[in-house]
């Protein structure tokens, strides 16, 4: 009875009090819309949109959603201006009149929006052009913001990237890692799985639009990279016409020439791109040397000085291709060709004493070339869905290919206890992929899905000769004992589903990746063979927050994997030092980190980015540094040995001091602890690591203008060494000779210092090593750069295409 009695008194308040209520209340008001870009015609995801009184006062404020739609409900009658803002496009204001009682819904339809019209001009003249974007998971750096582009190369440039920093030996690091992933234009090059440092020193940056630095890759990118993963986004911008950039430059004294372009055109449905470079780099003959003190029963001191110089070529060429057949089916494909090739010499005097005076002596020549090809390729499809124009199902394959070769031949004088023959060493490597990937995304509402499946099949090979000199045939004989053919078959096999929700200023992207790694390793030299499998489940986290003030908040979580790459896991014994061996391990496994990342961006005069980080690691695959008291041998390989923790902060601040003087800083500071067993002893290492750089550019009339860069990097902990800090300047002088088109620039760097000493420590149960490499530090660049063709609209590629982003690379 009583429960019958509280449904009646539910009811009759329903009938007859609500109605009554209903009546008296005031109508409250809704506004709705969709941006969409004036060009392309498609929805803007992300765009803030403010809702502001008659007095001018902020009532409501909302980000668009994926689909580029956003609303605004409870509103009460009045007149309002509705504002939209994003970056890349003009600001647009709308009168809303919310005064009619009959039309309580206001639908603005689409809102058009259109891009800006002055952003090559600001490349050139000012730096009012913000230069780092910060989304959900990524952070964007401009290039073409940055007027120091037109000089420098790529790696160069990557100094005054947030997060990204370069060692004294120009090796890349993000966040202070090596363990990261290089993509071009979203997917994995051959080129950069092949030899990245090199090509990335002679690529010019005026042909790279922007670079992306993604901290905390959603489950849609593949799970390898304990750093994350750094997207180069080539310039590709057109509209029915053509557009494109050239650069020529010269290094010296160390370096040479070098040159590089980018193109873009479309007719019609038909939309083709490329972008190329070559350089040659001579380095005269610099010094380097070894002091390796060992302990135990028989203490040894050995004291290694050399002289080595070498000549270098690099050359890279990528085209694509976009063919959109109708509004709903689309077709792309890329196809990219690189090559290098070095030759060098060492003269090395080695001394090896004990305690009871000389136990060896020898001079060491060794003439040594090495280079390599490759090929990558790549073909894409995409369906849309004539109900919803942003549901999209994507079939991609790719394909590449790569070789890397070592020939090295070595002859000793001057012997003093030193048998060994003289002997030549060749090693021929070679890596294939093979990749097939379907993605579908599935927009509903303010929910974005993603899913998608992906198969890929890599072989990795080597062809290890050893050649020791005979002197009574007179000739080199092969030496099977020292000689080693290695097959390696990588399998892997994935699958993902992420979601992406808007709610006002609110995104959150969350989801999950599976993996399963199937190895299987033919040691064909000595007939034996290794099979291991790997399952992973990869959960990630990302959340933004949007504020009034220009500001955001980003909060991410995600596991990531350490997969071996071929370099590591190749059993090769490089033995061009008499006294010191290196290798891989075929026996390696994967190892798997977890990240936790809150970052803070303000856009407002001054650009503020600022990102916490903490990096937890188990089973992390270390280069592990051995002594043999018996041979008086260092042997170098790699293990699963490792366990750390890395806490980072990361600062990037861009000001502008006026209209015409800009300033920017990038640091990062970090604190790390590794241990791990080394020949069976625990080792452990500690320390703090930091770097900087400094810019302040001042842009004079008629086009000229003058900039000058700082750089500080701090040691580079390692779990057996840590390197020197060193600090470096640079200047700049730019001069627009044709505003838009031509340009001239030269820079200096260190004109007060000519060599710069790069020492690393190590250390072992027995030993202790200092590696000191003396390199040219004083350079000078000139450089001119010519840009032609106009463009209005963006170039229509796939929104869905294969990023191979599994394999650790780019590091080394």
């Amino acid at each position: 009875m009583k429960l019958k009695l509280k449904l009646i008194l539910i009811l009759l308040f329903s009938i007859f009090i609500v109605p009554a209520f209903a009546q008296t209340a005031p109508v409250l008001f809704a506004v709705k819309g969709t941006t969409t870009d004036s060009v392309v015609k498609k929805p803007v995801a992300y765009v803030t949109v403010n809702l502001r009184n008659a007095a001018r006062q902020l009532v409501r404020t909302a980000a668009t959603r994926t689909d580029g739609t956003f609303s605004f409900e409870k509103l009460q009658s009045g007149k309002y201006l509705l504002s939209i803002i994003s970056v890349g496009y003009n600001s647009k204001t709308v009168a809303v009149d919310l005064t009619d009682n009959t039309k309580p819904v206001f639908d603005l339809g689409s809102i058009a929006i259109s891009g800006q019209t002055t952003q090559l001009k600001a490349v050139a003249i000012t730096m009012d052009k913000p230069t780092v974007k910060q989304e959900v998971d990524k952070l964007t750096y401009d290039l073409k913001a940055d007027p120091d582009s037109k000089s420098n190369s790529v790696l160069e440039m990557m100094r005054k990237v947030p997060l990204l920093s370069v060692d004294g030996e120009d090796n890349l690091l993000l966040r202070g890692q090596s363990g990261y992933k290089i993509l071009v234009n979203g997917k994995p090059s051959s080129m950069m799985e092949r030899d990245a440092k090199n090509v990335l020193k002679g690529m010019p940056a005026s042909t790279i639009q922007s670079i992306e630095v993604i901290t905390n890759p959603s489950s849609k990118y593949d799970a390898e990279g304990i750093g994350g993963i750094i997207n180069i986004v080539t310039n590709k911008k057109t509209s029915n016409g053509y557009n494109g950039s050239v650069n020529v430059s010269h290094v010296f004294p160390v370096g040479g020439p070098r040159a590089g372009g980018s193109f873009s055109s479309k007719q019609g449905k038909l939309e083709l791109s490329g972008f190329f470079g070559a350089n040659i780099a001579n380095t005269p003959a610099v010094r380097s040397s070894i002091v390796r003190l060992t302990t135990g029963g028989s203490p040894t001191n050995l004291n290694q000085n050399n002289s080595l110089e070498f000549d270098g070529k690099n050359g890279y060429i990528e085209t694509g291709f976009s063919y959109e057949i109708d509004s709903l089916n689309l077709i792309s494909g890329q196809f990219n060709l690189n090559g290098n090739n070095q030759d060098g010499t060492n003269l090395q005097n080695s001394i090896l004493n004990g305690t009871g005076g000389l136990m060896q002596q020898y001079d060491l020549f060794n003439s040594n070339q090495a280079g390599g090809r490759g090929i990558n390729t790549s073909l894409n499809y995409q369906l849309g869905f004539k109900s919803n124009k942003q549901r999209l199902l994507t079939f991609s394959y790719q394909y590449f290919t790569f070789n890397n070769r070592q020939n090295a031949d070595l002859m000793a004088s001057n012997r003093v206890n030193y048998t060994t023959p003289d002997y030549l060493q060749h090693n021929e490597g070679e890596s294939s992929e093979q990749t097939f990937q379907v993605d579908y995304v599935h927009p509903v509402k303010k929910l974005n899905i993603e899913a998608g499946v992906k198969a890929i099949f890599r072989d990795n090979n080597s062809d290890f000769q050893y050649q020791s000199y005979n002197p009574a045939k007179g000739n080199f004989e092969l030496d099977p004992t020292r000689s080693n053919k290695f097959d390696n078959n990588q399998n892997v096999f994935g699958a993902y589903n992420s979601y992406t929700y808007t709610l006002n200023s609110w995104a959150f992207k969350a989801g999950a990746r599976i993996e399963e790694t199937l190895i299987d390793a033919d040691f064909i030299s000595t007939s034996s063979q290794l099979n291991k499998n790997f399952f992973n489940i990869i959960p990630s986290v990302s959340i933004n927050k949007k504020f009034k003030n220009m500001s955001s908040l980003n909060f991410g979580f995600s596991q990531r994997i350490q997969r071996p790459g071929i370099y590591q896991l190749n059993p090769f014994v490089d033995r061009s030092n008499p006294n010191f061996e290196s290798s891989g391990n075929p026996n390696l496994r994967p190892a798997v980190s977890n990240n936790i990342q809150l970052g803070y961006n303000r856009s407002k005069k001054a650009s503020l980015n600022l990102m916490l980080g903490y990096n937890y690691f188990n089973d992390l695959i270390m280069p592990v540094v051995v002594f043999n008291p018996a041979t008086n041998i260092t042997r170098s390989s790699f293990d699963n040995t490792g366990k750390a923790r890395l806490f980072t902060l990361n600062t990037n601040i861009s000001y502008p001091i006026t209209k015409k003087w800009s300033s920017s800083f990038n640091g990062r500071i970090a604190h790390g602890r590794v241990q791990g067993l080394v020949n069976g002893v625990l080792v452990k290492n500690q320390g703090l690591m930091y770097g900087a750089s400094l810019n302040t550019a001042y842009n004079f009339e008629k086009g000229w203008r003058v900039s000058v860069n700082a750089f500080v990097n701090g040691p580079n902990l390692s779990i057996q060494g840590t390197s020197n800090p060193y600090a470096s300047t640079s200047f700049s002088l730019n001069k627009d000779i044709v505003k838009d088109k031509l340009s001239f620039s030269a820079t200096v760097n260190n004109p007060f210092t000519k060599y710069r000493y790069n020492i690393r420590d190590s250390f072992g149960p027995d030993f202790a090593q200092t590696n000191t490499n003396i390199a040219y530090f004083r350079g000078f660049t000139t450089s001119l750069n010519y840009r032609f063709g106009k463009l209005k609209e963006a170039m229509k590629k796939n929104k869905r295409s294969i990023s191979n982003d599994d394999v650790q690379g780019g590091a080394n």
